[in-house]
């Protein structure tokens, strides 16, 4: 009522799940609908449920307010109306879908915890307070699958409640560190007794009597090499390391036996017995339906239901009253929806259950359904036929298929043993369609996920009758694949009825080593394939449900140049696999709750609408050619010939250098991943990165630097581990410098890796942004390409043999302009061991990030060794070379360009 934006709250006000007579301050029905019907207009139209239940039209939309003086807003936005007015069906089917993609995105925030800690919620209880949340609770758990809530009394102020009730808790923890035997057992159990003491002091400071404490111990475990730990109370048995086992089954599907256990810490939790008599919430035998005080029109999936009004300071215990209904308080408003019951509880409380006749359900729009089913929800295959998508079910379906990918994610580094999956968090996870394109992803690596596709067609060339429980797993750069530490597992999801192939989930991580002939696999002077470690060629992993990690064994640890790290590798692959089964497991219960026809022909919408979008963006910008070229350290041009028409784009990187003689070689799949990211940079909406952006794109790229051909062998194939880091950094600065979106960023991915014989560590380090027409680069970030973090500094000393000495902001090094460039940082790293160290870098000279419309550019990047002798060494951008103790490397990335 006072010109605000539209909120769920004016959403559900407009569809009746509000009292407004209880509402301690004044509703504006009227404000609300016109900011609804501002956004309809935008929309266009909604479909609509079936309406033959409607006991009140749904013209019972509040009419403009009688003074337009009361709301300015409304009266402009009349004013302004050029497009047919939406009718009141379609602006409550709007406000409807506004709703559920709410519920959406909270049942999705309770599904990611849920997984990350190991739960199944479908074996639990939503509890609901606050003001809104009982408003919400029943659709919530509808979208879990949980078939049973529960509304505390005073749900309103619970948390306020629950403060001035808590009891007094102290708590005590201490590093441990130990491996998981004789000695670190007593160890352990040294420390908990120094703890429990310590706690029990800090308790008796408080008052608590000695009598009145409750003391709860637990160690937190996890297998040697991984960083995750698991919280471990206190056994009954004292047998820890089988409750770590029974735990880690849980969570994550499978337990390591002969992987040995390590104590992290130890921690001690005291607490008061409380002192307040909480009453016991219980259900009685003897219940009476209640009977409704007032009623009024509730909006639901088929349309108005009158719904039952229930004063909740009038219901009995053992009184139950059936959706659709309201039950007011005070405090909160408790919306039931159709086939869920309310039952009083003693003790205070509502105890919510959905009806066991009427399960959840999804439901489609009817027109749409029957247009889906008649053209058989064959993917983006009939969708003109079916017509356009329900932007309400758009955007359910993107955010159910992003949830997914972002779960697999979540399983992925629970499960991986690496540091550079768990801590860089260098992996990306999506799902693809049975003819392996893009439909959406976790936000992920930008360079992973645009060539993933390429990966996934290629493996149905390669294995054309791929059946269930087939999982294939590759690194072939001229196989789709990116460089070869890049390893990517993908899994067909079939029809277990029919056995068709529906989709495919996969993931990619990088392996921090994976052979060649320098330890962490991304050699600074390879000259080919071989040199940069173990090829893996479409590989059947699983093949028909049987398991071949025996052979992949064999082939990690064949010649020339053998994984340094094959437990590892195993490790990592199997975590994989373990987030490509649950993507799959996710997508059967999308499709038992929609149904296929809907999930297959929304995977083809989402694609249609990214189109759509890029298509808009391109309409946008100017027609004619565009022409931008930048150069590598070695002078070597990436040259792009732009040309926009209407609404497509041709890139043509026709003149761009020859084949690298060296490893900067960036083959089809890493360009095509540019110029996705970049055209994804140009829209203003937040949308999934898929297939459907490349659409309107003509690639043309000639055989070179850009598109090196394959040789008969990984011997006479070119190197191209750092086109896929390096490279692909300066293919987005040309795209992004032909568009004049941004500045150059950092044009680097600064890689550093150093090990020995018996292991690998790899890291990219952030640099500055290039500023934009619209404001200034950030400092010290990962840009573009890369979408990776820092290994914390804990884990990295703790893992490593090295000392991080500094690690800051490189104050000054963006380029100036009227919006700065983003500054580089300053690394530097003291190794305590003799290792190999190898960096792969760019932007060192003599080609600094470039400034546009007259912004200066960003400083250029150096690299420095500090010999414990006292030498100081100048480093190229690329070198190797081996270190001692005391010996320091400075690392100072470049900033980003400046704008005007």
């Amino acid at each position: 009522g006072r010109g605000g934006p539209l909120t769920i709250t004016d959403c559900n006000l407009l569809l009746g799940r509000l009292a407004v007579e209880r509402f301690p301050f004044p509703l504006h029905p009227a404000a609300a609908a016109a900011r609804l019907e501002e956004i309809a207009r935008q929309v266009g139209p909604t479909p609509q449920p079936p309406s033959a239940a409607d006991p009140q039209p749904a013209s019972r939309l509040p009419p403009p307010p009688a003074d337009p003086a009361s709301d300015a807003t409304a009266r402009d936005a009349a004013h302004a109306r050029t497009p047919p007015a939406p009718s009141g069906a379609e602006l409550l089917a709007l406000a409807a879908g506004f709703v559920r993609i709410a519920n959406l995105q909270m049942a999705q925030a309770i599904r990611a915890i849920s997984i990350r800690q190991g739960y199944d919620m479908r074996d639990y209880t939503l509890v609901a307070f606050g003001s809104a949340g009982p408003q919400h609770a029943c659709a919530v758990a509808d979208e879990l699958g949980m078939r049973h809530v529960l509304i505390p009394a005073q749900a309103g102020v619970l948390s306020a409640l629950g403060i001035g009730l808590a009891e007094v808790r102290r708590q005590r923890m201490a590093g441990v560190y130990a491996v998981w035997d004789a000695a670190g057992q007593a160890l352990a159990a040294q420390v908990l007794a120094q703890l429990a003491a310590q706690v029990r002091s800090d308790l008796t400071a408080e008052g608590v009597a000695d009598d009145a404490m409750r003391l709860e111990e637990c160690l937190e475990l996890r297998y040697v090499g991984t960083e995750a730990a698991l919280s471990i109370p206190r056994p009954d048995d004292g047998d820890y390391a089988s409750a770590f086992a029974r735990e880690h089954q849980k969570r994550y599907g499978y337990v390591q036996p002969d992987r040995p256990l390590e104590v992290v810490l130890a921690r001690v939790e005291g607490s008061s017995q409380t002192a307040v008599d909480l009453p016991r919430l219980a259900r009685t035998k003897a219940r009476k339906a209640a009977t409704p005080h007032a009623s009024q029109p509730l909006w639901t999936a088929e349309g108005w239901r009158q719904a039952g009004v229930f004063e909740r300071d009038r219901l009995e215990v053992g009184m139950t009253v059936a959706g659709p209904a309201l039950v007011v308080e005070d405090l909160t408003t408790t919306v039931l929806e159709p086939g869920c019951q309310a039952e009083v509880l003693a003790g205070g409380g509502l105890w919510l259950s959905r009806h066991p006749q009427e399960p959840a359900a999804a439901s489609l729009p009817a027109s749409l359904a029957t247009s889906i089913a008649a053209h058989g929800g064959a993917g983006s295959a009939g969708l003109v036929a079916c017509g356009p998508a329900d932007p309400v079910l758009l955007e359910v379906f993107h955010r159910h298929f992003t949830a997914i990918a972002t779960q697999m994610g979540l399983a992925l580094r629970n499960t991986a043993i690496s540091v550079n999956v768990k801590e860089r968090l260098d992996f990306s996870c999506a799902l693809f369609t049975a003819r392996g394109e893009l439909v959406v992803n976790a936000p992920h690596i930008p360079v992973h996920l645009g060539a993933m596709g390429e990966t996934v067609r290629q493996v149905l060339r390669d294995h054309p009758g791929l059946s269930p429980g087939d999982v294939v797993v590759t690194n072939d750069p001229y196989h789709g694949g990116s460089h070869l530490p890049d390893v990517t597992v993908v899994t067909p999801v079939h029809d277990p009825a029919s056995g068709r192939l529906l989709f495919f989930t996969a993931s990619r991580a990088h392996h921090a080593e994976l052979g060649g002939i320098v330890p962490g696999s991304m050699p600074p002077f390879s000259r080919s394939l071989a040199e940069e470690g173990v090829l893996i060629c479409n590989f059947k992993l699983v093949e028909a449900g049987r398991s071949r990690f025996d052979e992949l064994r064999a082939l990690l640890e064949g010649p020339p140049y053998p994984s340094r790290a094959v437990a590892d590798n195993l490790a990592d692959i199997r975590a994989q696999l373990a987030a490509n089964r649950q993507g799959a497991r996710d997508l059967q219960r999308l499709i038992g709750r929609y149904g296929l026809a809907a999930v297959e022909a929304y995977m083809g919408y989402i694609q249609q609408a990214a189109e759509t979008k890029v298509r808009q963006a391109l309409r946008r910008l100017a027609s004619g050619t565009r022409e931008f070229v930048d150069y590598l350290d070695d002078g070597s041009a990436i040259c792009l010939r732009l040309t926009l028409h209407a609404d497509r784009a041709v890139f043509d990187f026709t003149g761009s250098a020859n084949v690298h003689p060296g490893n900067l070689n960036a083959n089809r799949a890493i360009v095509t991943a540019a110029i996705l990211y970049c055209l994804r940079c140009l829209l203003q909406e937040d949308i999934p990165l898929n297939e459907g952006v490349l659409t309107p794109v003509e690639l043309i790229l000639p055989e070179g630097l850009l598109n090196p051909p394959p040789g008969p062998t990984p011997e006479t194939s070119p190197a191209v581990v750092g086109g896929n880091v390096e490279t692909s950094q300066r293919i987005v600065d040309v795209i992004l410098g032909a568009l004049g979106l941004a500045a150059a960023s950092q044009g680097t991915m600064n890689n550093l890796l150093f090990g020995d014989g018996s292991f690998g560590y790899y890291e990219t380090i952030c640099g500055g942004a290039g500023a934009t027409p619209h404001r200034a680069g950030a400092d010290a970030v990962h840009t573009h390409m890369t979408n990776t973090r820092l290994t914390d500094v804990e884990v990295l000393e703790m893992r490593y043999p090295v000392r991080v000495r500094e690690f800051c902001i490189r104050r000054g090094s963006g380029g100036s302009g009227r919006h700065r460039g983003g500054d580089g940082v300053v690394r530097q790293l003291e190794f305590l061991k003799p290792l190999t160290i190898s960096l792969l870098s760019q932007r060192r000279g003599p080609y600094p990030p470039y400034g546009l419309a007259g912004g200066q550019p960003g400083a250029l990047g150096r690299n420095t060794l500090l010999r414990a002798s006292g030498e100081t060494l100048n480093l190229p951008g690329c070198a190797q070379l081996e270190v001692q103790p005391g010996d320091v490397l400075v690392i100072e990335t470049p900033g980003g360009g400046g704008y005007g």
